[in-house]
């Protein structure tokens, strides 16, 4: 899915374009027990508590594509009859009133969940009538031939509020706060099926994971039995390992300096496409021939890729740079300067030390104090 197909899923949750028909739940406490269950019609809840559903749902489609937010594909060997691929179908299509397969479902996330403490699984059915589209790209009411039926999964720790003083309005006075269970923010969740090129995709779902680098990887292997992507994290590394082992020695500071220039402006020109900014084995291999490799590095880039990157999988640009910062770190020193002054900075050989050369031109100031450069036309 694309930024687009998501903010078009988001729009949903708001009280004048809502189709929520059924939301289901179910608490779990700390020692991994099911408490209490909930099965309601949306639209009969009360306004105030819809409200804070759809903050929670919107949540759980926020955030970094590519990051906290991955598009899964199911082998076919995982969509056979009995498996979460099939239980999902079922809990669609049956519009989430089969008690049975709920009580299946929650006992799947239940046994497959890596979460500290009390949490909440929150599970919704909707029906969204998708809008046709003109040549222009407005929408067109009227002209709607898919009505795309999709299942939202949100899982929610659930905190016991800090002690504290309140103000009783009532009383006017100043006393002890009550303690209560406070449903946060999700952790997880997905939706399913996908909604690829505004339609559904019953072969994938999104996932989403607050933390990029920290995905409940027993559910997406195990449970779902999805391939679990690099995390942002080890895309870095994969990357950073393949540039250090094909440049070798050539793995110098004006090589590194060029690649993260040629990255952060294709970056910039990608930042208003809807599909993340993503290179392929090919080309990474043709970034790193662009820039000092040889023929004979690139020979063992093959095996490189396979050890480091584990597939053929691309790798996420806006994962392997900041855009923001050009960094140069020592075991002493960090210096961090704008991409687009990178260039400005060198290194240059001084009495036999390699040393990083910054020009101090036009105002200098050091701990908010305007120094003297020595320049004799300085001003």
């Amino acid at each position: 899915m694309n930024k687009k197909e998501i903010s078009e899923i988001k729009k949903q949750f708001t009280p004048s374009n809502c189709t929520i028909s059924r939301i289901c739940g179910c608490y779990i406490d700390g020692e991994k027990e099911k408490k209490a269950t909930i099965k309601e019609a949306f639209l009969s809840l009360p306004e105030e508590e819809m409200f804070k559903y759809f903050e929670i749902f919107r949540k759980n489609l926020s955030g970094t594509l590519g990051k906290n937010l991955v598009s899964l594909e199911f082998p076919l060997a995982a969509e056979n009859e009995g498996s979460a691929h099939d239980l999902l179908l079922r809990l669609r299509d049956t519009k989430l009133a089969d008690d049975l397969l709920l009580d299946t479902f929650y006992d799947m996330i239940l046994e497959s969940i890596d979460i500290e403490g009390s949490f909440l699984i929150l599970l919704i059915h909707s029906s969204y009538d998708i809008p046709g589209k003109s040549t222009d790209g407005s929408e067109m009411f009227d002209a709607s031939d898919e009505v795309y039926e999709y299942l939202l999964c949100t899982i929610c720790p659930v905190k016991l509020t800090k002690p504290g003083l309140c103000y009783n309005a009532e009383a006017g006075t100043i006393q002890n706060r009550i303690r209560d269970w406070l449903v946060e923010f999700p952790v997880t969740g997905f939706l399913f099926p996908a909604f690829h090129d505004r339609s559904a995709d019953i072969h994938s779902l999104l996932f989403y994971s607050k933390d990029a680098n920290l995905p409940q990887a027993h559910l997406i292997e195990d449970v779902l039995r999805c391939t679990l992507p690099l995390a942002a994290s080890s895309q870095k590394e994969t990357f950073n390992a393949l540039v250090e082992g094909t440049l070798g020695d050539g793995c110098d500071f004006e090589a590194v300096k060029a690649i993260h220039g040629q990255l952060a402006e294709r970056l910039e020109e990608a930042k208003e496409n809807p599909e993340p900014l993503t290179l392929s084995k090919a080309e990474v291999r043709s970034l790193l021939s662009e820039n000092g490799a040889s023929e004979e590095q690139l020979a063992g880039f093959e095996k490189r890729y396979q050890e480091t990157a584990g597939s053929d999988a691309p790798i996420l640009a806006s994962n392997i740079i900041n855009s923001r910062k050009f960094e140069i770190c020592t075991p002493d020193i960090v210096v961090q300067v704008k991409p687009e002054y990178a260039p400005m900075v060198e290194t240059r050989l001084i009495d036999g030390r390699s040393c990083l050369v910054i020009p101090m031109e036009g105002q200098v100031e050091v701990n908010g104090i305007c120094i003297h450069t020595g320049l004799k036309n300085e001003t």
